[in-house]
């Protein structure tokens, strides 16, 4: 597999889009062994993993290059200091042109790696949404995730009754068969150059 498209390189960080069916980091056996970490590292060997994106979703993704940006990075994530703009396509039409999802999730352990909305036990997740326009395969919305919670615009999609088309994991059988890769698509990021101290906003343009 090739190496990732560049969007912003400099000697502190780097920026890259991410193809769909990709893992951010090693995974189990043999086949995990291709993911965005090592590619990068083939021609930017001292590359860190600051955030992921899941297997199945393309775009954006910033890595550091030195130590210190990588710490600075990471304290802006935990913090919420960062700015993410996705792009999906959902199943039917919701009943508003936007809203939110405040429900808080955990892993199911039984089905690992798959989460689960737990008002008793889950961590806080809030996704922000806007529907932009109709698809051929229901509605093309955006979605600002305020929290970053594994799967967390996929469950909470689902949740609200219009999974993500292509989901392998949460969509009923007929939408996950209606494309062949989870249109989800990670847009826009924007953060804090850890260096300059220059706010950035940087997009990869939408595949789907």
């Amino acid at each position: 597999m090739l190496m990732p498209e560049v969007i912003h390189a400099d000697e502190h960080i780097l920026v890259v889009d991410k193809p769909a069916n990709l893992l951010s980091v090693p995974g189990k056996g043999p086949q995990g062994q291709v993911c965005l970490s090592r590619l990068v590292q083939s021609e930017f060997p001292t590359a860190r993993i600051v955030h992921r994106l899941d297997y199945a979703t393309s775009g954006i993704m910033v890595l550091a290059l030195t130590a210190e940006a990588h710490r600075a990075l990471s304290i802006q994530f935990q913090e919420r200091q960062t700015g993410k703009r996705y792009q999906a396509i959902v199943s039917g039409t919701p009943d508003t042109l936007e809203g939110e999802v405040d429900l808080p999730l955990r892993c199911d352990w039984e089905r690992r790696p798959l989460q689960i909305v737990d008002h008793e036990q889950g961590k806080a997740a809030l996704t922000r949404w806007r529907a932009t326009g109709k698809s051929d395969l229901g509605t093309r919305i955006e979605l600002h995730p305020v929290t970053g919670r594994s799967h967390q615009l996929r469950v909470h999609m689902m949740a609200i009754g219009h999974p993500i088309v292509g989901d392998a994991f949460y969509a009923p059988e007929a939408i996950r068969a209606a494309s062949p890769r989870l249109l989800l698509h990670a847009e826009m990021l924007s953060f804090t150059h850890p260096v300059s101290g220059e706010r950035l906003s940087l997009e990869a343009p939408c595949p789907f």
